[in-house]
């Protein structure tokens, strides 16, 4: 699951069948900061109420198929929430691993 920000809209004439009736939207990937972070990507709307300037989390790869309606349509990328508030910790314990991995002996 990873946070970014809705930056506009995607209009489209023609779709796959299971696809109709859903928003396609233009998302800004952030941060752990809540910064941009690479390129703006496409994403279905599987909230129905994401739109322009909005903070969402979205899942990608088999769990965006399964997000919408119709499950296993063709869409790499979903947004499945939208954010109301955001409480980011600061200082020493931020900076600790949150899981220690060890190796089977």
């Amino acid at each position: 699951m990873k946070f970014g920000r809705v930056i506009g809209t995607v209009v489209s004439t023609r779709r796959y069948s299971n696809l109709e009736g859903i928003k396609f939207l233009v998302v800004q990937p952030l941060d752990e900061d809540l910064k941009p972070k690479g390129e703006s990507v496409v994403a279905a709307d599987a909230t129905a109420q994401a739109g322009p300037g909005e903070l969402i989390f979205m899942v990608a790869s088999r769990e965006a198929a399964q997000a919408l309606p119709e499950v296993f349509v063709p869409v790499d990328l979903a947004i499945t929430g939208i954010v109301d508030e955001v409480n980011i910790e600061q200082g020493q314990r931020r900076q600790r691993a949150s899981a220690i991995w060890r190796k089977a002996e």
